[in-house]
């Protein structure tokens, strides 16, 4: 048992190291994205012809797709986003349809999560993302979809009769004209492309005649963060990317147990850690719950929440 924990802690090390140095390398860091720059430029390269090649054969498949998306590897910022659009187009009373590929789940092919609120499948079958969106709005015009293929995906949603598709991760997908698509500016101090850095695409030339508008955090929206059934002892546990993220916005003296992206947890290694730290709580994000939500541990929660900034670009623009 020991044995496994210390591999995986070295993994763990692993992985965060190599996602710092291809986001924000320090000093004798950048060492290694040069090293990688021969194939950074293959694959910038590779990248940017099969964008050209989608681009050239885009087609409208809805009237209406918001594309919400960024350049870069890990998390920006898109899933609270779209849930506070979603939000927002709920008061207008549109029926609502939310696409996205399904990161971590244990399915494949194009399924439906959610049918107008009705969820359909568990969270081994959604993905981590799909089943936030789904639970967020149970009981509501609002419906998820998972695919690999967002044309299938969006064909499935056309029949749901949706009046918007929110399309999470949007910016890969050149071949499906949206109306408009939200790109997270990315604060990544390293601007070369994978491996040598985190940008999995540039803005390319032929998109910047799109209807593309960069947001920009403290510009065009803020977050506000609360933590719900606070104790006075509790745990950090989490598997999002870029977990830093979060420390501001709790006790630099809480112990922290970070997981790799989309990770499954199971419910023993959980109840170690509470035991490990005497702790009270484990403390999640939204994203975490709804894997552990079955669990019947005591959970406090990390929710954040949008506001969007009065003329920053979301209240300039209606969708």
């Amino acid at each position: 048992m020991k044995l496994l924990q210390t591999i995986y802690s070295i993994k763990n090390k692993i992985y965060f190291f190599a996602e710092k140095v291809l986001s924000n390398p320090q000093r004798f860091e950048w060492t290694l994205p040069i090293f990688f720059l021969p194939v950074s430029f293959i694959y910038c390269l590779f990248v940017f012809i099969n964008s050209f090649i989608k681009f050239l054969n885009k087609q409208k498949l809805h009237d209406n797709i918001v594309g919400v998306g960024n350049l870069v590897l890990g998390g920006s910022g898109k899933t609270p986003i779209i849930l506070a659009l979603v939000e927002k187009e709920i008061k207008n009373n549109k029926r609502i349809g939310i696409l996205l590929r399904g990161y971590g789940r244990q399915s494949k092919g194009t399924i439906i999560i959610s049918d107008n609120g009705n969820i359909k499948t568990s969270v081994n079958i959604s993905g981590d993302e799909a089943m936030l969106y789904s639970q967020k709005f149970k009981n509501k015009n609002v419906s998820v979809v998972v695919s690999e293929n967002r044309k299938n995906g969006i064909n499935v949603l056309q029949k749901l009769k949706t009046d918007i598709i929110f399309l999470d991760d949007s910016f890969r997908q050149h071949d499906i004209i949206k109306n408009i698509e939200y790109l997270i500016k990315s604060d990544n101090k390293n601007k070369f492309c994978i491996p040598a850095g985190s940008y999995r695409e540039k803005l390319w030339f032929f998109k910047k005649n799109e209807n593309i508008k960069y947001i920009i955090e403290d510009i065009d929206f803020v977050r506000k963060v609360f933590i719900e059934n606070k104790k006075e002892k509790m745990v950090l546990v989490t598997a999002i990317s870029k977990p830093e993220r979060l420390y501001k916005y709790i006790n630099h003296d809480i112990p922290k147990y970070i997981f790799p992206d989309h990770y499954v947890f199971n419910k023993h290694e959980l109840i170690n850690i509470l035991k490990k730290e005497n702790a009270d709580s484990i403390l999640v994000t939204e994203k975490d719950f709804v894997k552990i939500k079955e669990f019947e541990i005591s959970v406090s929660l990390i929710k954040l929440e949008i506001e969007f900034i009065a003329g920053g670009e979301f209240d300039r623009r209606r969708i």
